[in-house]
């Protein structure tokens, strides 16, 4: 059996744009705009409106584009300037500094772990049991529950008892950072995993294989898991060189760990018009992050056989955009991408059954080719979707403008798997860490935009690698000591290794086109690699994160 603590610093969400919010009153008392930086402009118009005792159609939110938010800015001030504008009847702008942001908006939470973990002689896990602290500040959040979810559904085993327990305290309110909770909880977890197989000898990505949990399997509240790829991420990561050919080599050494998340899923509308320019218009209510809306570019464009440059999307507002999810939880693109499916299907049914009508010919034989509506097996013959448009709009008695209104709402989520390697050099003499190089295996189920998700892997990898290394929020005598950019310590381009991302495609059955969530399980394994490449190198076990040079050092000196 193994038996460690664990610990992890408050980590801030490091968006480069600190909050704004602009708060207007509108013509009626009671009535205000608000123009924010949001993932979610339903959620601040509930938030508003609950806040001031306001009508929800009196309260309009116009989201801005988003400088960073990575689960960071769902209304945390709106209400209080919107109360400001109403009351002064005048437009109202708050900016917070970014001292200010750092004090008071919402960090990741510092946490606390003991883990016991114990296993046959063949290596099957028999029994987990954790105690999680999460420090909240003033508010609950929910981190508990993601927290015994992720850790105890990673590998089978029938005797798990996992309890959380989120402390209350006075400073600042906690609240999500990309995968809340789990990158924290994975640290303790991975690591303890890597001490049971070196106790056991045997090797750690076998192990992890042995018990990796698949479909069926339970989460660590007790629901079923769907079918999932994290064994499909580990024989990835067996074959890669990285680790295939892993050797001693003086002060390196090799970190693995996995890593994954359930997703969030919610229901989603979208329109789709067709202009007669040829203009294909897309109106959705997502916020985009991280060209999230770039995906349902091409799934209109892939639907319509139209190029993806005359696809234009039109972010709407609460007045005027259908329902979408927040941006956060890993859920826009499975929850809208059936919606934009729906919509732009009706729309290509319209178009062929146009170019049914002009063609004279059955529906069947009219097909959508490069922006334009032909018979199949008669070249030459064609109408742009642009002049079937028209035809919509001005023929007397015909079906009417070509446009269509698409909603879904799938009934399970589509859970998304990591695996991630770091090759790491410690230095003897400082215990200074430098990450060498870095793969991120990831199960996308099928990636609807390749160099998107590359990007998401990669940008959730250095995330992962910078909580291991580098961040932590700094308190003395009740008070924040790094509450600015200065101070608080971020990895600088030639701090991070080359990142390559691994793309694995395991279908789900729930996610359209058989996509899962892509944005969050990057980060969740990479602060335990690097624990483990630490204790690969050196033999040291480090038990808090992040592991600065200082830290390490004094560990090493009380080992020499």
């Amino acid at each position: 059996m193994i038996d460690r603590s664990y610990s992890t610093s408050w980590i801030h969400q490091g968006y480069l744009e600190p909050h704004a919010v602009v708060a207007q009153p509108g013509v009626r008392p009671g009535q205000v705009t608000v123009y924010t930086s949001t993932q979610g402009q339903y959620t601040v118009r509930s938030e508003v409106s609950r806040a001031l005792g306001l009508r929800e159609r009196d309260v309009r939110v116009e989201p801005m584009t988003v400088g960073g938010g990575f689960g960071a800015k769902y209304g945390i001030i709106d209400a209080l300037v919107a109360a400001v504008a109403l009351h002064l009847r005048r437009p109202v702008r708050m900016v917070l500094s970014r001292s200010e942001d750092m004090l008071t908006t919402m960090p990741a939470p510092g946490t606390a772990f003991r883990v016991r973990i114990g296993a046959d002689a063949e290596g099957h896990i028999t029994a987990l049991d954790v105690r999680a602290v999460i420090e909240n500040g003033v508010f609950q959040f929910g981190h508990a529950g993601i927290i015994a979810t992720v850790m105890g559904g990673m590998y089978r085993c029938e005797n798990v008892r996992i309890e959380a327990l989120e402390v209350l305290t006075h400073r600042a309110p906690t609240g999500a950072y990309r995968a809340p909770g789990v990158p924290q909880a994975l640290f303790a977890l991975e690591s303890s995993v890597d001490e049971l197989a070196r106790a056991l000898g045997h090797d750690p990505l076998e192990l992890r294989y042995l018990n990796a949990v698949e479909a069926g399997d339970l989460t660590g509240t007790g629901q079923p898991w769907p079918d999932i790829g994290l064994k499909a991420c580990l024989e990835r990561a067996r074959e890669h060189p990285i680790w295939r050919d892993r050797a001693e080599r003086p002060n390196e050494g090799v970190g693995l760990a996995a890593g994954g998340w359930p997703g969030a899923f919610s229901p989603a509308g979208a329109v789709c018009r067709v202009e007669p320019d040829g203009t294909v218009r897309l109106h959705v209510g997502s916020v985009d992050i991280s060209g999230v809306h770039s995906s349902m570019v091409l799934i209109a464009a892939d639907t319509l056989g139209v190029d993806p440059d005359v696809v234009e999307i039109v972010q709407g507002t609460t007045d005027s955009g259908p329902f979408a999810p927040g941006s956060g939880g890993s859920q826009v693109t499975i929850s809208l991408s059936g919606a934009v499916l729906d919509a732009t299907t009706q729309v290509r049914d319209q178009l062929i059954d146009l170019a049914a009508l002009k063609f004279e010919a059955h529906r069947e034989d009219v097909e959508l080719v490069g922006g334009q509506a032909r018979l199949k097996g008669v070249p030459g013959t064609a109408f742009t979707l642009g002049e079937l448009a028209q035809i919509g709009q001005r023929l007397a008695g015909g079906p009417g403008p070509v446009v269509a209104e698409g909603r879904a709402s799938i009934k399970a989520g589509a859970p998304g798997f990591t695996v991630q390697l770091i090759r790491v050099h410690v230095d003897p003499h400082t215990g200074q860490v430098t990450p060498l190089e870095a793969v991120s295996v990831q199960d996308v189920g099928f990636a609807l935009n390749p160099m998107l998700v590359e990007g998401q892997m990669q940008g959730g990898t250095a995330q992962g690698v910078s909580i291991g290394l580098y961040e932590g929020m700094h308190f003395a005598g009740g008070s924040l000591t790094n509450a600015n950019f200065l101070e608080y310590v971020f990895p600088r381009a030639a701090d991070l290794p080359p990142i390559e991302a691994v793309i694995v495609e395991h279908p789900s059955e729930h996610g359209p086109f058989g996509a899962r969530i892509v944005g969050e399980p990057p980060i969740t394994a990479g602060a335990a690699a690097v624990a483990n490449a630490v204790r690969d190198a050196t033999g040291i076990r480090v038990s808090e994160l992040p592991v600065t040079s200082e830290a390490l050092w004094k560990l090493m000196q009380a080992r020499a």
